[in-house]
């Protein structure tokens, strides 16, 4: 999460190329949305227990319990992507690859909005990521699949989100304070679809997706200076800080 947040406060809208990083997570872990208070929504006594690490988005949402996924974040200005009429509207301009890339997996992959039965109620704010649905969620065979979320910033745009490759909702259930099974029962992973799980495998298929979705060649980078500095300073006064993790506050 300080990458994500290091890569977003480097970002230069004037001079930046857009930036995609591919990553996962290990051990597994518990990310809060921005605004969310720990103690709140979690059990922390059971993710003491478990030795569960929290920590805090840069964006906002629901709880995510990350493990065996493959994680994105996307850097870019709102000018460096096709036209949206409205920042909602992005968020479908900017999943438009994982679409594709679903597709190309064999999956029956759609927006939420375009497959949700009449009558059915889109946005509700959840405090379990997996237990709501967006206008722009992805579905596969009429199941949520991942979780996307973004944040704008001095004219910047940020979005990182979650693909599962095996289905862990329960678990992430598990750890919160509501636990009622119907939040977890809505959702799917590439392995409940019957589709590829190898992870050097879907990162050549997802990059293939995003460059011929945004007609874009990608090229492999590490972190610069700045960004590593970045990573660094927030890493000490952040993200390894109880009081950010868990409540949002800095000394």
């Amino acid at each position: 999460m300080a990458i994500d947040e290091a890569l977003l406060r480097s970002f230069d809208p004037a001079a930046s190329l857009p930036v995609l990083r591919l990553y996962g997570w290990d051990p597994p872990a518990l990310s809060l949305g921005r605004f969310q208070k720990a103690a709140e929504v979690l059990d922390l006594e059971r993710c003491r227990a478990d030795g569960v690490a929290i920590v805090r988005r840069v964006t906002g949402g629901g709880v995510i319990y990350h493990a065996d996924e493959l994680t994105y974040s996307l850097v870019c200005a709102p000018g460096q992507i096709p036209p949206a009429g409205s920042i909602k509207d992005s968020f479908r301009v900017l999943t438009g690859f994982l679409l594709a890339f679903y597709r190309a997996l064999g999956l029956d992959a759609a927006y939420a909005t375009d497959v949700a039965p009449v009558g059915t109620h889109l946005g509700e704010r959840t405090a379990f990521c997996f237990a709501g649905r967006e206008s722009f969620d992805i579905l596969a065979d009429g199941r949520k699949i991942g979780g996307n979320a973004q944040r704008r910033l001095k004219g910047t745009i940020f979005q990182h989100g979650s693909i599962p490759l095996h289905n862990h909702a329960a678990t992430g259930l598990s750890y919160m304070c509501d636990q009622a099974p119907e939040h977890a029962a809505g959702t799917a992973s590439l392995a409940d679809c019957g589709a590829c799980t190898d992870r050097n495998s879907l990162i050549q298929k997802i990059t293939a997706a995003f460059s011929g979705h945004f007609g874009v060649v990608l090229e492999n980078d590490t972190l610069s200076e700045r960004e590593l500095a970045d990573m660094t300073e927030l890493i000490e006064t952040r993200y390894n800080v109880d009081r950010w993790n868990l409540e949002g506050a800095v000394e």
